[in-house]
């Protein structure tokens, strides 16, 4: 195999070998949400017409955790190869700062969607799950997982030690995630808040998600595409040029 195929091999098989916490583990967490808020709320919140509440719930569930499980592997990747020091050997090694890029994006892409891949499967069980604009999923899930690949990529790069990670993640993914519509639609809150929901990224990922489940979403599918494409964009860009220059991984 080529360098850049040994990285990614390995960037894969370093979660894939402890499947049961990196993909059992939330994917058993984002079931115990579908069945808690199902049963508490399904006789309560009726958000599309022919759409259950609980059959609402799976898709933004799915997308939930396909976004920080993807953020979670190459942050976490990045961090420990940093505090254990053996980043140095990947450092001398003839890869471009693209090689990297690609190899710990394209393993967060791959951790996120067998996630959220799993969680649609096991939720099938539970709730009829229908599909009616494929492309419009898997070009979010896409989009998204490597969105949050990169994202993980710049934190990883940023923390110098585990606490600052969990800090990028605990107060600016996962309230970004949660206040993104997972459990509800924008429409239902008040004007405030409808605006807050609309600058959230995630929301828009989430959204576009959704709509290929349902074929129906708070905002076009098409605004969703622009706007998560331009801050993909944009967190690639600032992800490859603090590689290119060796941001905090070389004195």
């Amino acid at each position: 195999m080529t360098g850049l195929q040994t990285l990614v091999y390995k960037e894969v098989l370093r979660f894939w070998k402890v499947a049961f916490q990196t993909i059992g583990g939330p994917v058993l967490n984002a079931m115990l949400y579908l069945l808690i808020f199902g049963h508490a709320l399904q006789d309560h919140v009726k958000v599309y017409d022919n759409v259950s509440y609980t059959a609402f719930l799976v898709p933004g569930l799915a997308m939930m955790s396909l976004l920080q499980n993807a953020f979670a592997n190459s942050s976490s990747s990045l961090i420990t190869s940093k505090m254990m020091g053996n980043l140095v050997f990947l450092m001398l090694s003839p890869l471009s700062h693209r090689d990297w890029f690609v190899a710990y994006v394209g393993a967060a892409m791959v951790r996120g969607v067998v996630v959220a891949l799993c969680v649609l499967v096991i939720a099938a069980f539970f709730v009829p799950i229908s599909v009616a604009q494929p492309v419009w999923m898997v070009i979010f899930a896409l989009m998204g997982a490597a969105l949050m690949g990169a994202l993980g990529l710049i934190g990883g790069l940023w923390a110098e030690k585990f606490d600052q990670l969990a800090a990028f993640q605990n107060f600016a993914v996962m309230p970004m995630t949660f206040l993104s519509g997972v459990f509800y639609s924008i429409h239902s809150l008040p004007p405030f808040w409808q605006l807050v929901s609309h600058v959230n990224p995630f929301f828009y990922m989430i959204d576009g998600f959704r709509f290929g489940f349902f074929g129906q979403s708070d905002v076009s599918p098409w605004l969703s595409c622009a706007v998560v494409g331009a801050v993909l964009l944009a967190v690639c860009v600032v992800a490859l040029h603090l590689l290119r220059t060796g941001y905090k991984i070389r004195s």
